[in-house]
């Protein structure tokens, strides 16, 4: 993205087909690409190929969220949209209710992310990123909806 910012190429597959008989469960977030506008912003793409709507994707959203957000940082850009499509998006019969409760409820304000200086995802040691580099401000969730994982 530095060398060459308007590149189409800017892609990242976790889909290693020499691996996937080693793994647990294939990747879920298959694949994402980073987009540099004309304006100085770097837009993030992902494609998920399987997505649990009520516990999975919301915490995907998130970190592809940061992540854009921290490229961004790392190439001198303006953090821009974040594109999210996938394939075989779920939700499972005993998540109905709790998605229903969620629904139900009015959205808030979003908060806004904000990140400590002088820090890398490079980074090593000091330089290097740490939970107390990260400070969400006006977070207001409603309670937590518990519900058990379904795999």
């Amino acid at each position: 993205i530095k060398d060459a910012p308007y590149s189409r190429r800017h892609i990242v597959s976790s889909w290693n087909v020499g691996e996937l008989d080693n793994m647990a469960l294939p990747p879920c977030h298959t694949l994402f690409q980073f987009h540099v506008r004309p304006t100085g912003h770097l837009d993030c793409q992902l494609y998920q190929r399987s997505a649990d709507v009520f516990l999975g994707l919301p915490f995907n959203i998130a970190s592809y969220a940061l992540l854009t957000m921290l490229v961004a940082r790392e190439t001198g850009l303006a953090p821009g949209e974040f594109v999210w499509s996938g394939g075989d998006v779920h939700l499972y019969n005993n998540h109905v209710e709790q998605a229903r409760e969620q629904l139900s409820r009015e959205p808030r304000e979003f908060p806004v992310m904000s990140i400590s200086e002088g820090k890398s995802i490079f980074g090593e040691g000091d330089s290097g990123y740490c939970a107390s580099d990260f400070t969400l401000s006006g977070y207001n969730p409603h309670p937590a909806i518990s519900a058990p994982v379904a795999v």
